[in-house]
């Protein structure tokens, strides 16, 4: 069977520096595969091959059996492999339900339709809606984005994603800046919407290393560039070396 997205033996070299060396992994179907590793293992570097805006030094990166190294992200998103970007970051005057229509328009391929058709078109009023339903949203869709809880901040950005209708999606520190006591609601609520949404594979790049154990069925461990292990969690956790070289400390200490 195709994985749903693979790396074969990449590599990523920025003139003399080496950021990614021999990286190879899977994500199969029905896997939230996490990616994790100290400051400069890599990790944004990998993330940005996987989501066409870098094209590796050498090796392939291949989503679906095709190589889609160097696409870009729209591209990407077209056919099927959506990242979620800090758009709240970037509009932060639009509110929820706007934030949500304008993935939605990009995806139905209407950008340039976008604000004089928005009112009109009943079947993205009625996405718009569903989706933000997926997040816990619905009561926030004429709220400003600047003006949600970080949480619900977090969850829009994600939310704006799932709207690409991705087979696979990649989150990047999806709870970083929210509170302890609500990371792990904001990931119930994430896997929850994925299995709704029809979402097949998801990479989590993580430092959180409760979150990683919770929710991951495999870990992708880098350092310096270079793959330490791909392993299941339970695996993962009983190696207090391979802890010790990606967090610095054991979970838990």
């Amino acid at each position: 069977m195709t994985a749903l997205l693979e790396t074969r033996r990449v590599g990523k070299h920025f003139g003399p520096l080496c950021a990614l060396d021999d990286v190879s992994f899977k994500i199969e179907a029905g896997e939230v595969v996490s990616v994790v590793g100290p400051n400069g293992a890599g990790k944004t570097t990998l993330v940005n091959l996987l989501t066409g805006l870098l094209t590796p030094t050498s090796g392939q990166v291949l989503f679906m059996g095709q190589d889609i190294a160097g696409l870009g992200p729209v591209t990407l998103a077209d056919r099927g492999l959506a990242r979620a970007f800090q758009l709240i970051a970037i509009f932060p005057r639009l509110t929820v339900r706007e934030t949500i229509a304008a993935a939605l328009v990009s995806r139905q391929k209407k950008r340039w339709r976008l604000w004089s058709r928005l009112a009109a078109d009943r079947a993205i009023a009625a996405r718009v809606e569903e989706v933000a339903g997926h997040f816990g949203l619905r009561a926030r869709l004429d709220t400003v984005a600047a003006a949600l809880s970080q949480g619900e901040k977090k969850l829009l950005d994600v939310a704006s994603a799932f709207a690409l209708e991705p087979q696979v999606i990649l989150l990047d520190e999806p709870t970083s800046g929210v509170s302890t006591a609500d990371k792990h609601g904001i990931m119930t609520t994430l896997i929850a919407a994925a299995k709704t949404a029809g979402v097949t594979g998801i990479v989590l790049v993580e430092h959180d290393m409760d979150l990683v154990a919770a929710y991951s069925h495999r870990i992708v461990a880098l350092s310096e560039g270079r793959m330490l292990a791909d392993l299941t969690p339970d695996k993962f956790f009983a190696d207090p070396a391979l802890i010790a070289a990606v967090v610095g400390k054991p979970r838990g200490h």
